[in-house]
């Protein structure tokens, strides 16, 4: 074995450089995948790491200069099929199957076996691809139609396809985005079994978690270029970080507000009682003017339900809301707006973004009212100068507002998307995991923009499974459990916000509502 341990050198990318009109996407980047490991890739949104995979994979042809080995031979990837020849192949986060045909039409997509005259030999097929699918420990067989499957079982299809052409290195990008805990844990398993087989496997991810879980090496891709490689041993959240940002994880959560003259400030917003009748049992707080107030606890908990209750989302059993001394209790999301509420969604793909429209557009949607001039025309200079100014401010980055948003990274749309709800003037903002899914750096930005929320008087209300990101931002903290605010730390309670004062209720550690 070589290489501590490892099996050969099995990919070497060597001053990597792509050129697209106006913009150098990749600059000299170096990487080296080893058999028998799991390399991470990480890298922010923009530093790269799909523009380099792409050129692994044939998509994208790299500028003169570079060379890629595999297995020390120089090997010219000038298309898709030379990639499949070279033994490489990746597995999107976008799955690529025909939905319409079998598991064993899909591995053998490209690659039928036929009978003589032309005809497709399915029997031939299934039978050819069984092993592997045994070898995986699939659920399903050859013949199962790929339209019944679940996402996690249909990752395990293009698996399936990849080891049937005899790939040797194996790309996985992002591949857990869409998948529970226990699918999840699945996917591990079978990463270590394909590791300890001698399979090269890079995983791209953004997720710490992941990485420390998985990966025997890390590199790191920063504006295009190559920042370093750490081995696991030297792994650690603040030194990735500072190679994938330039600057350290402790410079991400700073307060330049006063939180001890927050708590003590005006209440802007009064919950007695709120409750579904079900998930939700009767919740009291308060919210202070200014005042960034978490709210953590494990999943399933009720938060967003609460938050949802709020909102005006769901239907309340009993309970009610008031904002500045004037009870509002909203029965629709409209008229917790009107009421000066707004909340961003955890989801801000299915229920926050409008993706096929310009991020203008989402940008300016929930003041097109009031845009809106005699006989209903819209007053288009304003709402241009609106979505430049929110671009100005949030830092989106995207070459002008007509981009369409669903084209943007993750930390760009939730920036979009704090925008719009912030031109409809709230006075209490409701945030509902609002870095998931983004990279380090759009983290830093969200946070800049909470604080300086916090700092006009606003009243936000986040909520966070990050618990470092409810430690790091937040004056104080609710802690809920099975549907009830179950305790708080922070703010009056004397009792400093960590992760562990956080715990010990989420867990039921300490008496409900008491400070831990």
């Amino acid at each position: 074995m070589d290489g501590e341990g490892r099996g050969p050198l099995a990919l070497q990318m060597q001053g990597i450089s792509k050129t697209f009109p106006g913009v150098r996407a990749l600059s000299g980047v170096w990487l080296d995948a080893w058999s028998g490991e799991v390399l991470a890739l990480m890298g922010e949104n923009g530093a790269g790491k799909s523009t380099l995979m792409k050129v692994l994979s044939g998509a994208h042809r790299a500028d003169p200069g570079g060379t890629i080995r595999v297995f020390g031979e120089k090997v010219e990837i000038d298309g898709p099929q030379a990639a499949k020849d070279a033994g490489i192949a990746i597995i999107y986060q976008e799955l690529a199957l025909a939905p319409n045909l079998t598991v064993s039409e899909n591995i053998h997509l490209g690659n039928e076996i036929r009978r003589s005259g032309g005809r497709l030999d399915r029997r031939a097929m299934a039978e050819a691809c069984r092993p592997i699918l045994q070898r995986l420990g699939t659920p399903f067989g050859p013949d199962t139609p790929v339209s019944t499957l679940s996402i996690a079982e249909q990752q395990l299809v293009e698996i399936a396809r990849a080891l049937y052409r005899r790939s040797r290195i194996l790309v996985l990008d992002e591949p857990t985005t869409a998948l529970s805990a226990r699918e999840t844990d699945r996917l591990f398993a079978l990463i270590r079994q394909l590791r300890a087989e001698g399979i090269a496997l890079i995983y791209i991810s953004h997720r710490m978690a992941e990485v420390y879980e998985l990966a025997d090496r890390v590199t790191v891709l920063r504006d295009g270029s190559s920042a370093g490689t750490l081995e696991r041993e030297q792994m650690s959240a603040d030194a990735i970080v500072q190679m994938m940002v330039g600057r350290s994880l402790s410079s991400f959560y700073t307060k330049t507000h006063d939180p001890a003259a927050a708590v003590r400030g005006p209440v802007v917003m009064q919950v007695e009682g709120l409750t579904d009748g079900a998930r939700v049992r009767p919740c009291a707080f308060a919210l202070h003017r200014g005042e960034v107030l978490g709210m953590a606890g494990l999943v399933g908990a009720g938060r967003t339900e609460l938050a949802r209750l709020i909102f005006g989302a769901d239907r309340r059993a009993g309970g009610s809301v008031t904002l500045e001394g004037r009870r509002v209790t909203p029965s629709h999301p409209a008229q917790a707006l009107d009421a000066g509420i707004a909340y961003l969604t955890e989801d801000r793909k299915g229920l926050g973004l409008f993706l096929d429209m310009s991020c203008g557009s989402n940008i300016n949607i929930g003041v097109i009212g009031p845009d809106s001039g005699a006989g209903g025309r819209l007053n288009l200079a304003r709402a241009r100068e609106r979505a430049m100014r929110a671009f100005g401010s949030f830092r989106v980055r995207a070459s002008s507002p007509l981009v369409q948003v669903g084209s943007l990274s993750g930390g760009n749309q939730q920036k979009a998307l704090l925008a719009r709800l912030l031109e409809t003037g709230p006075k209490v903002l409701i945030l509902d995991e609002p870095t998931r899914g983004v990279d380090v750096g759009a983290k830093s930005e969200i946070y800049r923009i909470i604080d300086e929320l916090a700092r006009g008087g606003i009243g936000v209300l986040l909520i966070s499974s990050d618990l470092p990101e409810i430690v790091g931002i937040c004056d104080r903290v609710l802690v809920m459990r099975e549907g009830l605010i179950v305790g708080e730390v922070g703010g009056e309670t004397g009792v400093p916000i960590s992760q562990e004062s956080v715990m010990v209720h989420a867990a039921g550690l300490a008496p409900d509502g008491m400070a831990a």
